[in-house]
C-alpha cells in the first residue's frame, strides 16, 4: 500500500463516521418525532425543527467529501460504490430529518391529544418504522445485505397499518365535520411515516448494491 492509499483509506474511514454520526442524529430526530407524536410533547417538537438545520449541514459536508474523494483518488470496484452510495444514502437520511420535522410541526397544530391517543394502530405504525429505520443504519453500517434485506419486507405492515388508520380517520371525519381538520394532520403524518419507512428501504437498497454490486431499485418488492 503506497502513501497514497494509505490516506485514502484514512480518509474513506472518516466518511464512515461523518455517515454514522448523521445516521445517529436522523435515527435520535424520528425518535423524538415518535415520542412528539404519542405524548404530544410540544416543547420536543420545536426542538426537532429547529436541529433539522444541523443535519442539511450534515448532508452537504458529506456530499462535499465524497465528490473530493472521486475527483482526488478515483477510486474503483468497492471503495466508488461505497462512496456513491453514501451519496445516495445521504439523501434519504435527510429527508428522513425533514419528514420528522414534518410530524413535530403537524402535532403542533393538534389542538385535539385525543384524536393522537384514539388510534391504536398508530403507536404499532410508528414502531414498525423506527424498526426500518433502525436495521436500515444497521445494515449499511455492517454492511449487512440479510439484514438490508429484510427491511422492504416491513412496508406491507406498513401500508396495511396506514390504510386502516386513514379509513378510520375518514369515517369520523365523515360523521363529525368538526373532525376534519386534525384528522387531516393525521393522515398527514401516516404518509409521512410511510415516507420515511420508503426511505429506510432505499437505504437498504442501496446497501444491497454497495456490497454484492446488484442493483435491486427498480425490482418489484416482496
Amino acid at each position: 500500500m503506497t502513501m497514497d492509499d494509505g490516506h485514502f483509506e484514512k480518509e474513506l474511514e472518516e466518511l464512515n463516521k461523518m455517515i454514522m454520526n448523521m445516521g445517529k442524529l436522523v435515527e435520535e430526530a424520528f425518535y423524538q418525532s415518535s415520542i412528539v407524536l404519542i405524548k404530544r410533547d410540544i416543547s420536543l417538537a420545536k426542538m426537532i425543527i429547529e436541529k433539522d438545520r444541523e443535519i442539511d449541514l450534515m448532508e452537504l459536508s458529506i456530499n462535499k467529501k465524497c465528490l473530493q474523494l472521486l475527483a482526488l483518488y478515483q477510486p474503483v470496484a468497492s471503495d466508488l460504490r461505497f462512496i456513491t452510495s453514501t451519496m445516495l444514502v445521504v439523501t434519504d437520511l435527510e429527508r428522513i430529518g425533514d419528514l420528522s420535522q414534518d410530524i413535530a410541526q403537524r402535532v403542533i397544530e393538534l389542538k385535539d391529544k385525543s384524536a393522537i391517543t384514539s388510534l391504536s394502530d398508530l403507536p404499532i405504525l410508528v414502531e414498525i418504522v423506527k424498526t426500518m429505520v433502525h436495521e436500515s443504519l444497521d445494515a449499511f453500517i455492517e454492511r449487512d445485505t440479510l439484514l438490508a434485506k429484510k427491511v422492504p419486507q416491513m412496508e406491507i405492515n406498513v401500508k396495511a397499518l396506514r390504510d386502516a388508520i386513514c379509513k378510520k380517520l375518514q369515517e369520523q371525519m365523515v360523521k363529525n365535520p368538526t373532525n376534519v381538520s386534525w384528522g387531516l394532520s393525521l393522515i398527514h403524518i401516516t404518509r409521512y411515516l410511510k415516507r420515511i419507512g420508503d426511505h429506510a428501504t432505499n437505504i437498504v437498497e442501496n446497501v444491497i448494491y454497495m456490497v454484492d454490486a446488484q442493483v435491486i431499485k427498480h425490482k418489484k418488492r416482496v
